[in-house]
């Protein structure tokens, strides 16, 4: 009887641990090809606002974290940098700064979702069609978040 409950529970431990790592390296491995360093720069050049994604913010922890530069222009959001990864990353445009899972909840409804983020090592998100009509102008921040697991990434506050 010992023996069969110590093999229930080293394979149900190791059964949970391949979950838990397939859903963490899973969209790694289907990302599409990041933009490389000299395109995101570029776009960075002419672009009227940057900010800063830092691991260190009250809403970010150890596997959800972004680190880099973000260049904000009418036209995309980019960022030269990296994410954690993670799935269904989405990019918001928020009136007013949130640095933690309780305050983009709050603030949600005053947000502009502006795209998905599908690679880790540097992103560029276009802003097109509908979205154009956004002004940058009335926004303050970046916010990357996970819609499937309602998770705060990171945010970047680009102009006061």
């Amino acid at each position: 009887m010992k023996k069969w409950l110590l093999l229930l529970i080293s394979h149900g431990f190791f059964l949970a641990l391949g979950f838990m790592l397939g859903i963490y390296y899973l969209p790694l491995m289907i990302a599409p090809a990041a933009p490389d360093s000299p395109t995101v720069l570029a776009l960075g050049e002419n672009a009227p606002y940057t900010g800063e994604f830092r691991r260190d913010l009250p809403g970010s922890d150890r596997f959800h974290w972004g680190q880099g530069t973000v260049f904000v222009s009418q036209e995309h959001i980019a960022l030269h940098g990296l994410l954690a990864p993670g799935p269904d990353y989405k990019l918001y445009l928020s009136p007013q700064y949130v640095d933690n899972k309780a305050d983009f909840l709050k603030h949600k409804a005053s947000m502009q979702r502006v795209g998905d983020v599908n690679t880790f090592e540097n992103f560029i998100v276009n802003i097109d069609g509908e979205q154009a009509s956004h002004n940058i102008n009335r926004y303050n921040t970046v916010v990357v978040w996970c819609e499937a697991f309602e998770q705060f990434i990171s945010a970047a506050q680009y102009r006061e």
